[in-house]
């Protein structure tokens, strides 16, 4: 238990140290003379695709996106290790490690109540650590093809909101995103040939596929989340999606369970959780880091409206 918990914790940290790092590139990009005179001269609201290249190739950027692989690699590691209700919670504090490096690298400071949201999530994340018990070991066949599924099903979800909402754009998305990483978190846990290793059961089971592309769509459809609407809604709603749905899939159908009389205060620090990290995403601290981040990462989506 202790070791898979050290072990979201490092994914969250990482994520937060990736996105402040992305963050510092992008803005170091934003400030150059060429990109000012480039948007000055445009009449187009979006980066250009000059701008996103040379935000990629910054050392920033090429460092973040080296935490993200380990925040990537932490989130299967730990879902395997704890149960989901738990490791999901931790990886969706990445917004309390992003405030709290935010202030130390990028020199902005919290308020109060960004500091009370942080104290809430970390008091919450301790009893749920202390109330979890056991990771489930259950999967039914059908499970590995659900998650294959349901990633590129959830992105289409996502891209149609987009395109036929016409307002809460951000949130809807951002929700659908998270459910995408909770998809991604199920399929961690189910897959086949991690333990032991076996390299024919990894590459023949459907999970191990359904992992991969859910990551993939999960982090696409955020970054157009991020670019169609308000950045905290879709930060906010992220950690909605990416903590109730593998929580309550991992319990209902994967063993996933609390220690013996432990339920209602599981219950309580895991509602504490989200509320403390919905309340954190719509910090100023994360909207400029969020907003720096994604401020030269023009992903293509079409006419949204």
């Amino acid at each position: 238990m202790i070791a898979g918990s050290i072990v979201a914790a490092i994914g969250a940290f990482a994520f937060a140290a990736a996105a402040v790092l992305q963050a510092l590139g992008a803005a170091k990009v934003s400030r150059s003379a060429t990109t000012i005179e480039e948007r000055r001269c445009s009449d187009k609201s979006h980066p250009s695709l000059r701008s996103t290249g040379a935000t990629m190739i910054t050392g920033p950027f090429l460092i973040g996106f080296i935490f993200d692989i380990i925040g990537f690699v932490a989130t299967i590691a730990s879902a395997r290790m704890i149960p989901l209700f738990l490791s999901q919670t931790i990886i969706s504090a990445r917004l309390v490690a992003t405030a709290l490096l935010a202030m130390v690298v990028m020199k902005i400071h919290l308020t109060m109540r960004d500091w009370i949201a942080v104290l809430v999530v970390v008091a919450s994340l301790v009893l749920l650590a202390v109330s979890a018990g056991k990771e489930g070991v259950d999967d039914d066949r059908w499970m590995h093809w659900v998650v294959l599924a349901a990633g590129p099903l959830l992105l289409v979800l996502g891209i149609v909101a987009m395109r036929r909402l016409h307002r809460h754009i951000a949130s809807a998305t951002g929700l659908i995103a998270g459910a995408i990483f909770g998809v991604m978190a199920v399929a961690s846990r189910i897959v086949d040939g991690l333990d032991p290793f076996d390299v024919a059961d990894l590459f023949t089971d459907p999970a191990f596929y359904g992992l991969l592309i859910s990551g993939m769509c999960g982090f696409y459809l955020f970054t157009i989340a991020l670019q169609t609407g308000s950045v905290n809604g879709a930060a906010a709603a992220l950690v909605v999606g990416q903590t109730v749905l593998p929580g309550a899939v991992g319990i209902t159908f994967l063993g996933d369970i609390t220690r013996s009389g432990w339920g209602p205060a599981a219950i309580v620090a895991f509602c504490a959780a989200v509320v403390g990290g919905v309340v954190l995403a719509w910090s100023g601290v994360v909207t400029t880091v969020e907003k720096a981040e994604n401020a030269n990462m023009h992903v293509p989506v079409g006419h949204v409206g």
